[in-house]
Formats: structure tokens, sequence, C-alpha cells
């Protein structure tokens, strides 16, 4: 089950435990002269598909959503994220350009280390090395997981599975059933691979199932087991 949200606090790049944590005294300090704190508006792009990463971004708050454009133009979100972690992160190790597109979902703080600097730091720090690998390897196997997900079950199992993924990544309201994110129609839709009339039309059928309340874009999750429940059996 999610985490309830707490009060939000303006964060520090010392609130990344996998990157600050890890660091000696003389590489903390040597980090904390040399990031960039961004902070970023509702709907303001983070990086474009195309373009090539400058450096390693850090998220300390807010949500973001990671989409590629279709050959028909429409969106494909291929992950919701929010802090702390890193994002763009492949395409800067690879020395390639983006394959996707990162706008800002909610206001958020994003920490820009430059490569050259989170470079040095990697060089002398098997720790740091150790754990953005581990960031590496559970975003694959989370996008795996994803990809058979999506091709496979049929569209009740795939909206059930988005919820229950937007539950775990930012968790619930105070009152411990509403979805800590309001998204669109269209953006619940994109990231379940399904049209978004598809999407209206299950989120209907769950709430005459008594397994949702839908009001707007809130989302109230009543029953937790049935949504699990459908999420499997796909």
């Amino acid at each position: 089950m999610g985490n309830k949200k707490g009060t939000l606090q303006e964060p520090t790049i010392k609130d990344i435990p996998q990157l600050y944590d890890v660091l000696t005294p003389e590489e903390k300090e040597y980090l904390m002269a040399n990031h960039t704190t961004i902070r970023y508006r509702k709907n303001q792009i983070i990086y474009q598909e195309g373009e090539k990463p400058t450096g390693l971004s850090c998220i300390g708050s807010g949500k973001v959503k990671i989409y590629k454009e279709g050959m028909t133009g429409r969106e494909q979100i291929v992950r919701m994220a929010s802090g702390p972690g890193f994002i763009g992160y492949r395409a800067l190790f690879a020395d390639e350009a983006h394959i996707a597109s990162a706008v800002v979902f909610e206001p958020c703080v994003i920490f820009h280390v430059a490569k050259d600097v989170i470079m040095e730091l990697m060089r002398s720090n098997n720790a740091l090395c150790m754990n953005i690998i581990k960031s590496f390897a559970t975003e694959l196997g989370f996008a795996r997981f994803r990809t058979v997900s999506l091709t496979q079950k049929h569209i009740r199992g795939r909206l059930a599975e988005s919820i229950l993924v937007l539950r775990d990544i930012y968790g619930y309201e105070e009152d411990g059933i509403t979805l800590g994110i309001y998204l669109s129609r269209e953006d619940l839709a994109n990231f379940s691979n399904m049209t978004a009339s598809n999407a209206i039309r299950t989120l209907t059928a769950f709430v005459k199932e008594k397994v949702l309340t839908v009001d707007g874009r809130i989302i109230k999750i009543l029953d937790e087991q049935k949504l699990e429940r459908i999420s499997r059996l796909g």
C-alpha cells in the first residue's frame, strides 16, 4: 500500500539519499559547490526527445511525466516519477540523445549535476556506482513488467494495474483512499495503453462495481483487494 503524503518542504540535494548519503565529506562538499537547483512550473519541459543530456537530473520534489510520442502523435506515458530519484540518466550514461520527453506534472525542484561532476564522483566512489546501477536495474525491471502487462492484459486489467502503480508511486492523500495524483482521463489512458473513451468506460464500470469513486480527476480506491484482483487476472 502506498504511503500517505506528508507536508512538502523545500528540498536540497542532501535529500537525494542514493546520491548524497554515500559520499565522503570531501565529495559532499564538492557536490554542494557543483550542482544547480532548478524550480519548474506545471507543464514546463525538463528535457525533450532528441536532446543530448548535459548532466544528471535528480527530482527533489514534485511529479514528472515521461512520455514518448507515437507515429500518430498520440502520447504514450512510459513512466510517472517523483522524488527522490533520477530521470533521464539512461541517455546520459549511454552518451545518447533522450528517447522520451519529461514534462512537469506538478511543480517540482530538480537538481542538475553536470556530466563531468557526476563522472568524477563515480570514478572515486564505488557505493555511488552501485546505487546508480541499482536504480537502472529497478527501472529496467519495471519497464519490462509494464511492457508485458500493457500488451497482454485486457483493458480492465491494464487500467487497474495503472491505478495501482500510481498508488505505489504517489501514495494516498491524508484520508488513506484518495490517490496522491490527479490525472486527466487522457493521461490515464496514455499511461494504460488505451483510448480515452475506453478509459472512461472502464472507470465507469469500476465505479458501478464500487471499486472506485471518481470525481473529476480525483480517484478514491474503495476496494483495494478487488482492484488488485482485477489487475492480477488481467
